[in-house]
């Protein structure tokens, strides 16, 4: 399992909310994203031992060390600050899921095809292993009611969904894989990285996710990949 110090790191807020900005790169400006960087920092170890709705504001702003004013001096709700925390990881997952998009719309070979998931393979596990407190996050909460402070990371398992799914009728419409349906392509393959992921961060015999989710797309191409192309 992660120590808290790994929990602690890489929680450079995506959204800084825009309230008493101050001058960019002024004392204000500066305080502010101190500020919001504390909060994230105390809250996602909160999170992951309590869950996110158990834990409270009260909660955040004691382990930070802060007034409960401030909290909302810089964020408007939790489910603000959970927005800020997965922003990068939003922008991240959606650019691979492009670059893949195109790659595929100009493979016309299996090797092309193998090549595209591949570097998406890559893409996402590095992006995984940047913020793991936060992967451990999603994983813990994705399954949940897409209410309250869990709506952005329900919003970014039904964006992971979604792409998953165009990457597949992108194939599909390329002629290299066989006639299945894609919605369920894409739920077997992402069920079974995150699977492994969960194994990873509960110190299975993995080894690295991004070598264990790129055999993993390979296994499912074979599967799934049209005989001769």
């Amino acid at each position: 399992m992660s120590s808290q110090s790994d929990e602690r790191r890489h929680f450079e807020p995506g959204i800084v909310p825009q309230r008493r900005p101050g001058k960019e790169g002024g004392t204000r400006d500066r305080n502010r994203r101190e500020r919001t960087r504390a909060l994230c920092e105390a809250a996602v170890p909160l999170f992951l031992e309590k869950g996110l709705e158990p834990t409270t504001v009260d909660d955040i702003t004691r382990a930070a060390g802060v007034a409960k004013g401030s909290f909302y001096r810089y964020f408007e709700s939790k489910t603000q600050l959970v927005e800020a925390l997965y922003a990068p990881l939003d922008q991240a997952v959606d650019e691979a899921m492009q670059r893949c998009q195109g790659a595929l719309s100009r493979a016309r070979t299996a090797a092309q095809l193998n090549t595209a998931y591949a570097a998406l393979a890559s893409e996402l596990g590095t992006v995984w292993m940047s913020a793991p407190a936060l992967v451990r996050l999603y994983l813990q909460e994705s399954r949940g009611p897409a209410t309250g402070a869990r709506e952005p990371i329900r919003r970014l398992s039904d964006r992971m969904m979604t792409g998953a799914v165009d990457l597949t009728n992108t194939a599909h419409a390329q002629g290299l894989l066989r006639d299945l349906p894609p919605r369920v392509t894409a739920i077997a393959v992402i069920g079974a990285v995150e699977a492994m992921l969960v194994q990873f961060f509960e110190g299975g015999p993995l080894g690295d996710p991004a070598e264990a989710t790129s055999a993993l797309i390979t296994m499912v191409l074979d599967g799934v990949r049209k005989v001769g192309r």
